[in-house]
This record gives structure tokens, C-alpha cells and sequence, in this order.
């Protein structure tokens, strides 16, 4: 595993396969809290984290667990329930130490249990085959790119929200053709590599 194949994954991670706009995995989130950046930066934060302590810990119960006893077949099941558990663990934190954002983040906090980005990240990690330093870089680009997606959003849709959108275009219409722009914008960082 060399510096640069590190590199590699992690850009391919956030720009190029990124989860948001070309997987498209995590967009209810995407489009319900990116209209602030404050809610936008947080929910990104709370993914960041959920992310990267998922891949971690499906990682080591499915390479040092479920491998060895041949139960590769649970790995869906055993990963939501991670995740699950993972997403209570920091949903009682936020609420404890952050009631502010717990309150503005609502119903997507939850949601994140359910968000397929962590259980897509989860998954691709074992399915390409990753080692826990290639599973570690890639978990952690694909989430900071998130977090990157989620916050330029929220950055353009505000300023949107400030113009005269006509009509017809307002709220969902825009956010989609906003959404769209960003995925071909990002869609250019193929032919770096």
C-alpha cells in the first residue's frame, strides 16, 4: 500500500465517485438539510463521524468475525444494526452537548441510520476488498466529501433562497437543478485520473 495508491482512493473518494452525485446515496439528507449551512455543517459532521466508525467497526466484525465462521451472508443485517447503534450513540451526544443542532438537524438524525452512504460505505469496503488502511482512507474521503457536497449546497441554495426564483422553480425544483450542476461539475474530475 503506497502513499500515492492512498492518494488515489482518497481522491477518487471525494470527487470523482463522490457518494452524493454519482452514487447518489444519502440524498434525502442532501436535500432536506442542505437549505442552512449551519444544519448542513453539522448533519455532514454527524455522517463524518457515523462513517468512519461504522467502516471501522463492520470492518473488524466482519474480517475478524463473521470471515472465520463463514457467516458472510449476515453482513447486511449486522452492519444496520451497527449502524444503528452507532447513530444512537451520537444522537445522544448531540442532544446532550448540542441541543441547538440536535433541534436543527430533527428528524435527519435518526435518519442517518438509515442513510444507504453509511451502509454503501460499509459495504464497498468489503467488496473491494480494502485493507484496513485503504477501508480507513477511503471511509474517511468518501465522508469528508460528503461533508464538502453538503456544505457548498447549502452555501448556493442560500443565496438562491435570496433571489427572485420564479415561481415554478422554487424550493425542490431548484435544489434538484442545483444538485445537478454540482454532479456535472464534479463529473470533470474523471479525466484527472
Amino acid at each position: 500500500m503506497s502513499g500515492q495508491s492512498l492518494l488515489v482512493i482518497a481522491f477518487t473518494a471525494f470527487f470523482i465517485q463522490n457518494v452524493l452525485l454519482t452514487q447518489f446515496l444519502g440524498v434525502c439528507s442532501f436535500i432536506g438539510v442542505g437549505k442552512k449551512r449551519s444544519s448542513s455543517l453539522g448533519m455532514g459532521l454527524a455522517v463524518l463521524v457515523v462513517i468512519v466508525l461504522a467502516s471501522v467497526v463492520t470492518f473488524a466484525i466482519y474480517n475478524y468475525v463473521m470471515y472465520p465462521l463463514h457467516l458472510e451472508f449476515m453482513r447486511t443485517i449486522v452492519f444496520i444494526l451497527v449502524i444503528a447503534s452507532l447513530v444512537q450513540m451520537i444522537e445522544t451526544i448531540i442532544k446532550k452537548f448540542s441541543p441547538a443542532l440536535y433541534k436543527a438537524l430533527g428528524i435527519y438524525l435518526p435518519l442517518i441510520t438509515t442513510n444507504c452512504a453509511v451502509l454503501g460505505v460499509a459495504l464497498t469496503n468489503i467488496n473491494e476488498g480494502f485493507t484496513f488502511g485503504e477501508m480507513l482512507v477511503y471511509s474517511t474521503a468518501t465522508a469528508l466529501g460528503y461533508l464538502f457536497v453538503m456544505y457548498i449546497y447549502a452555501i448556493i441554495r442560500e443565496r438562491v433562497s435570496l433571489s427572485p426564483v420564479p415561481k415554478a422553480f422554487r424550493d425542490i425544483p431548484i435544489a434538484m437543478i442545483i444538485a445537478a450542476i454540482l454532479a456535472m461539475i464534479f463529473s470533470r474530475f474523471g479525466g484527472l485520473i
